[in-house]
């Protein structure tokens, strides 16, 4: 199998339910943003994290690939498609950060002020991907306003990205990393 197709050669791409569309189009920025940040979550994976966290950034790397799949789709919550595949993206996914973001809260210090991305290299690089992820809910919030994008997918990149900031900062707390509190420099 080659890997180049040529199809794309008229700045083009098919959607994963069927149909061209451009490259430029909304959907398509938020796939490549959504890759981008899955490339962090690499670099974040190959930085030594620890066990714990190394497990769960491969996890969310899956996700991401589905989250991608529902976004180059035409499909909401639970809808099937000419396919007749459904949204990957459910609920439950949402659930799991929520519980997981409050599990990990319980073994932090409590927030007092901002703080300033950094620790761990691995740390560093998931704040990166978090960043990514939040420029991934703008484009795709924009998606929305003229395509029909399932709530699972928004509200699950809204969550993501909170989810990314407490795994930053407990990986800091388990690699023995401590926090940097933001101050005003003037």
């Amino acid at each position: 199998m080659k890997i180049y197709t040529k199809t794309g050669d008229r700045g083009e791409t098919s959607l994963y339910c069927g149909g061209r569309v451009k490259k430029t189009h909304p959907r398509m920025v938020v796939c490549g943003t959504l890759d981008e940040m899955n490339s962090h979550l690499g670099v974040a994976v190959s930085s030594a994290p620890s066990q714990e966290i190394g497990k769960a950034l491969k996890i969310l790397q899956s996700l991401i690939f589905e989250l991608g799949s529902d976004i180059a789709a035409t499909l909401t919550n639970g809808e099937k498609g000419e396919k007749g595949e459904k949204t990957r993206i459910l609920e439950t996914h949402i659930q799991f950060l929520e519980s997981e973001i409050d599990r990990m809260t319980t073994l932090l210090p409590p927030l007092r002020a901002f703080i300033l991305p950094g620790g761990s290299l691995s740390a560093t690089q998931i704040h990166v991907a978090r960043s990514v992820c939040r420029r991934a809910e703008r484009e795709l919030i924009l998606a929305a306003d003229s395509e029909e994008i399932s709530e699972f997918s928004r509200i699950f990149l809204n969550r993501l990205s909170d989810y990314l900031f407490t795994l930053a900062r407990y990986e800091n707390l388990l690699s023995g990393h401590s926090e940097t509190e933001w101050k005003p420099a003037c």
